[in-house]
């Protein structure tokens, strides 16, 4: 196998390694044998998928909700043809003020959740790495 392929002994599992991470682990673990290596590297790279899955969910689910949310209020405002223009064009904007806010509140929070998984990631590194003291 490669250095870029993880063998498990229960079962072989071929995790792809970024370039990236393979010149960190291999610059900041130099001393480490390969096996301690390649499983860093699997670690790295696993935290890293989970936060993209987490990210990319969490945006589909606001995409829907906020999809939702619009043709709701454009069925909503179409229903009642008897309000006054200005009103129908205030409400669809404060709708839109909405949306976009809740929008920009949960790219915040997935940044923030990104942020934290780094943290966790380097905070695991740096675990992995300290000799065991008792």
């Amino acid at each position: 196998m490669n250095s870029n392929n993880i063998e498990s002994t229960e079962s072989i599992v071929i995790v792809k390694i970024n370039s990236e991470t393979d010149k960190l682990v291999d610059t900041e673990m130099a001393g480490e044998t390969d096996e301690v290596k390649r499983e860093t590297k699997a670690l790295i790279e696993a935290l890293k998928r989970r936060a993209q899955a987490e990210a990319d969910s969490a945006g589909t689910l606001t995409r829907e909700t906020y999809l939702k949310v619009v043709r709701q209020a454009r069925e909503l405002i179409e229903g009642r043809k008897l309000m006054q223009r200005d009103r129908l064009e205030n409400s669809w904007a404060v709708i839109q003020d909405e949306a976009e806010r809740n929008w920009h509140l949960l790219m915040k929070d997935v940044v923030d959740f990104s942020f934290r998984v780094q943290k966790a990631a380097i905070a695991a590194w740096e675990t992995f790495n300290n000799p065991y003291s008792r």
